[in-house]
């Protein structure tokens, strides 16, 4: 077998490949498989293979693409195991697949497509400048830091947008298993986009008033997210800023919020929070956290997500703690989830009024 022959098989085999060389030619191909997964998001394979299947030209037809193209395309899927055929013609998915579907429940179709995008990926192709200046690369890839980027691509800030989206709908039940509230309280999710952690919670308890704090351009979503889950009339959207204020309340959420700012701008956002809180208030951080060096998991990897994108970090405990203390919070208590995601604790270590 042949280096070259070696990389394909490591690429498209189910099973690690065992030896060491397999092992790294499957890692440096690894960016072919993300593109698959995103062609395949794109063009919607899922739906048109769900049912009974199709055919090349079908599904070629109902996309308008190159027929002959489309026969590669599912014939490298089928290599991967997001499909199979039995005769080469026609083409039916697979359950990995289906997990793509945009009528599955919890569907990745959406990180999928993030995953593969512009904004994701190009900033990822200068990893190494990432490295070598201890600068994120959006604004180099891209033209302009990452969040200003998305607000000038509608399109593309949909596509990131659904995805945190997605990615919360398959945490808010997991984490709402571990977060304990009283039957009264305002908890208040900051930046917490189109509000289903929060209305989660507002679900399992009936006398619990909920508010989301973010940018303007979203509360359409939360409020109609609301409407949906039923929880209208406890609900409240705050179109604002967390770098300059936080409305009143007795909990405030910060989900996936602090990974992506630097050590400075965490501070300020955990002090506004530390200031609004009412008395006998908490903050509740969720966030990945890094273990020791060496230690297998998705957490570094997310950290060098975070290094080519955006000015933030994944941090561990004891950096978190240095960014508690310096915003006037005590940790109280951590809690593992039935995810990769903790939930920290956090109460006022000094008055309200004090910056």
């Amino acid at each position: 077998m042949t280096l070259f022959e070696h990389d394909f098989v490591a690429a498209g085999s189910a099973e690690p490949p065992g030896d060491d060389t397999g092992r790294m030619l499957q890692m440096m191909t690894g960016y072919w498989v993300t593109q698959v997964v995103r062609t395949a998001a794109e063009l919607r394979v899922a739906d048109h293979l769900h049912a009974d299947g199709a055919t090349p030209a079908e599904v070629a037809a109902a996309e308008s693409l190159d027929p002959d193209s489309t026969f590669r395309f599912l014939r490298a899927c089928a290599s991967l195991g997001l499909a199979a055929s039995t005769d080469g013609t026609r083409f039916v998915s697979t359950p990995l697949l289906d997990t793509l579907r945009t009528d599955a429940p919890g569907s990745l179709r959406s990180l999928a497509l993030w995953g593969g995008a512009e904004s994701h990926w190009l900033p990822w192709g200068r990893l190494s400048d990432a490295v070598r200046t201890g600068t994120t690369q959006a604004e180099a890839a891209l033209g302009a830091p990452f969040f200003d980027w998305l607000a000038t691509i509608p399109g593309e800030a949909g596509v990131f947008t659904d995805a945190m989206t997605a990615m919360t709908d398959g945490l808010a039940d997991r984490l709402a298993d571990v977060i304990e509230l009283g039957g009264t309280e305002v908890v208040v999710d900051v930046g917490g986009a189109g509000g289903n952690l929060v209305q989660t919670l507002m679900r399992r308890h009936p006398g619990l008033t909920g508010v989301v704090l973010d940018l303007p351009h979203v509360a359409a979503e939360a409020d109609a997210s609301a409407s949906g889950l039923g929880v209208a009339d406890r609900f409240a959207f705050v179109g604002g800023d967390f770098f300059e204020e936080v409305p009143s309340g007795d909990v405030h959420l910060l989900k996936f919020v602090l990974h992506d700012w630097d050590d400075d701008a965490c501070v300020r956002i955990l002090d506004n929070c530390r200031r609004a809180l009412r008395p006998g208030g908490r903050v509740l951080v969720m966030e990945l956290i890094v273990d020791e060096a060496g230690t297998p998991g998705l957490e570094p990897l997310m950290d060098l997500n975070m290094m080519a994108l955006s000015t933030g970090r994944e941090r561990s405990l004891a950096e978190f703690g240095e960014l508690f203390g310096r915003a006037g919070l005590a940790p109280v208590r951590t809690t593992s989830s039935a995810s990769l995601v903790s939930v920290m604790e956090l109460v006022p270590a000094r008055p309200r009024a004090e910056r």
